[in-house]
């Protein structure tokens, strides 16, 4: 398989981990059994390789803001800098635009200035983060700027696992708050990353109800996706489900690996692994084929 998007994918090269900007400790590259060689970062000429092994032709590289900077523990990733990588690599990473809204109207035009200025194809949410559920209302002057840059918008949903211990997050993200959001901005499109563990039909359910709302397959080992969200992707919600990783909390090689031993028709493949993405992010056509 070759022409595969990943449209969850965060920096993770040793100048992020030796500056403390991956939000991941040592605990938790244990719990999810990261390789010992990763553990340090990954250079991204590495990393390249490894997307051309994996069949990856195009990454959307996360410029993360994850919570508020005034609170320890916080930390960023500079629009700056995930538009350096884009720029060096314009074939094979977009950029996306993390959301802060403690930043208030700074933060919006920043998020402008990436889409208009840097090509940055779409925004990022990390509602847990900040303690606030995806419907809270300090979100939405987000949510308007993404419709008028007509850009979508993905989030966490689902529970939040332990990442750090400096900094214990709580659950915020149930899927059913996407209800609301979806209602209210009808023309935004709206895609639930992680899958929603453990509440994946309540995320099927949102999927579902509203042409708006998308479910990213990210986070996750394939070999481990529930068999209704299986059976959703491969069946009535072939138009629905986007394909991701969350590098480096899952080896794109080992992704396409499982994914090749689950049971998908060629069109749910072709979807799944290119086709929406190239629809949601509105993304230039990808070479290969991933029949």
């Amino acid at each position: 398989m070759n022409g595969v998007i990943d449209i969850v994918c965060n920096l993770y090269t040793p100048d992020e981990v030796r500056l403390g900007l991956t939000g991941i400790d040592d605990a938790f590259k244990q719990q999810v059994r990261m390789s010992p060689e990763m553990r340090d970062g990954v250079p991204i000429d590495a990393y390249l390789a490894k997307m051309d092994r994996a069949g990856i032709a195009r990454a959307l590289l996360i410029a993360v803001r994850a919570g508020d900077l005034a609170v320890r523990g916080s930390f960023e990733i500079p629009y700056a800098r995930v538009a350096e990588v884009c720029a060096q690599h314009p074939d094979r990473f977009s950029g996306l635009a993390g959301i802060d809204p403690t930043r208030g109207v700074a933060g919006l035009r920043e998020l402008e200035s990436a889409v208009r200025d840097h090509g940055f194809v779409g925004a990022h949410l990390y509602p847990h983060w900040f303690g606030l559920p995806p419907d809270h209302a300090r979100y939405y002057p987000y949510y308007a700027k993404c419709c008028e840059l007509d850009i979508p918008v993905m989030m966490q949903v689902g529970q939040n696992l332990i990442y750090s211990r400096e900094r214990r997050l709580p659950s915020v993200g149930r899927p059913i708050c996407l209800d609301t959001v979806a209602i209210d901005f009808p023309e935004l499109k709206l895609i639930g990353i992680h899958i929603g563990v453990p509440w994946t039909d309540e995320m099927i359910a949102m999927a579902w109800k509203h042409e708006n709302v998308f479910i990213g397959v990210d986070a996750y080992a394939p070999k481990h996706w529930p068999a209704p969200l299986v059976h959703y992707l491969n069946s009535y919600g072939r138009t629905k489900v986007l394909f991701g990783t969350d590098w480096p909390v899952i080896d794109p090689e080992r992704a396409m690996e499982e994914i090749a031993g689950l049971d998908l028709r060629p069109e749910t493949r072709r979807a799944l692994l290119r086709e929406n993405a190239e629809r949601v992010f509105r993304l230039p056509p990808t070479g290969g084929s991933v029949a």
